[in-house]
């Protein structure tokens, strides 16, 4: 009787850890789908971005002085993204008043904008018109999956570096690098050591993303959208693992 019981336990602990793995992966799989996703958006939908939306504004501006026509997406998309941010959380505060984890949801929702903007590039993409009403519906279904991701990261995975903005990651890597090297507190230089060794898989994921996110666009058009859509489908099959190791 004591092998079966044995086997069992062993069991267990696999899958204990294989989803305590997949829950310390979700942010950088989450990095990787917000890179992908920006660079492929910029490449093919006339320099959207999609996550880094402030962005956005400046090309707008830099369009707007130098005489080039306006495109209606990069208007559209900084108040989509508040928009979404804002529903999301309010989503999540429904969830969590019925004592429904928000992660998988979340997840879910994020993973339904990016299918939704693969299929219409896939369908009517490309478009040789920026402002025509598909490419900006495209876009903006882009931008509220990265708005979600947003929000997500702030309301599920707390304690988590931001996964679609690298400025404020890298910022808190260097700063905690050189505090690493040259703090004379050792309780400091252990936090910031954690600290930069938390917030690097993020920067490093968001990279990667760029890179082939960049390749496949290259290479396949709008057809690369199916790379952060599949991540998608990982991040939100890694939400289980999340769940449970909360449990």
């Amino acid at each position: 009787m004591s092998i079966p019981s044995a086997t069992s336990s062993r069991l267990l602990n696999m899958v204990s850890a294989a989803a305590d793995f997949a829950s310390r992966a979700l942010p950088f799989v989450l990095s990787l789908i917000a890179g992908s996703t920006d660079i492929i958006g910029f490449l093919g939908l006339n320099g959207l971005f999609t996550s880094h939306i402030t962005g956005n504004l400046v090309v707008l501006a830099a369009h707007i002085v130098a005489g080039d026509r306006t495109i209606f997406s990069y208007v559209l998309s900084v108040p989509v993204f508040m928009l979404v941010l804002f529903l999301t959380r309010v989503l999540a505060g429904g969830l969590e008043q019925i004592g429904v984890s928000t992660l998988r949801p979340l997840l879910l929702l994020q993973l339904f904008f990016l299918a939704a903007f693969l299929s219409v590039c896939l369908v009517a993409g490309p478009w040789r018109d920026a402002n025509a009403i598909l490419a900006v519906s495209a876009g903006m279904f882009g931008v509220a999956a990265m708005a979600v991701q947003n929000a997500l990261v702030q309301i599920s995975l707390t304690n988590t570096p931001t996964t679609a903005v690298m400025t404020t990651n890298v910022t808190h890597f260097m700063l905690d690098l050189g505090e690493a090297l040259v703090g004379r507190d050792d309780a400091k230089v252990a936090r910031a050591r954690a600290h930069a060794m938390h917030t690097l898989p993020v920067i490093v994921g968001f990279t990667i993303g760029c890179v082939f996110g960049a390749t496949f666009e290259a290479a396949a058009g709008l057809w690369s959208l199916t790379l952060p859509t599949g991540l998608g489908v990982l991040a939100f099959a890694m939400g289980f693992g999340e769940r449970r190791r909360a449990s």
